[in-house]
């Protein structure tokens, strides 16, 4: 007599199938049904309000355009002008970068329409050139 060892377990869940209630079986059996690995779990939608987007770029860039202002209502120095912008510019740039990459890991750097994207990317871009600039220039610790 050989004893197979999946036989043996086969007939060990069949006896304790017969010992479950028919609803949590059923329960059991539709759970496993409505159980699919490759879609993700639903979030809850987020109470946001309909243009979040529009109001967080709006206010970066009103703020991007302040700090401009302050920067540039005085003339620059004259010595690496260009130089300087540029690498403040790259800067800023990348600052950005870090922050969308942070917000993409968050899954929060989502947009339903490339205006929205654009619009959110270039005033956040904007505001943080702005803010090394502001700070390059206003704090008299480069010049």
């Amino acid at each position: 007599m050989s004893w197979n060892f999946f036989d043996l377990l086969d007939t060990l869940f069949s006896v304790s199938g017969l010992f479950q209630s028919g609803s949590t079986s059923s329960r059991l059996s539709s759970d496993r049904k409505s159980l699919n690995y490759d879609e993700k779990p639903q979030k809850k939608e987020s109470k946001r309000s309909k243009y979040f987007t529009e109001k967080v770029s709006a206010l970066a860039l009103v703020l991007a355009t302040f700090s401009f202002f302050i920067v540039f209502k005085d003339p620059l120095p004259v010595q690496n002008y260009a130089q300087t912008l540029v690498v403040a510019s790259l800067i800023g740039t990348g600052i950005s970068l870090i922050v969308f990459f942070i917000l993409y890991v968050l899954e929060l750097y989502y947009f339903k329409t490339l205006f929205k994207l654009l619009l959110f990317s270039c005033s956040v871009i904007a505001f943080f050139v702005s803010a090394v600039l502001y700070i390059y220039f206003r704090s008299g610790f480069f010049i």
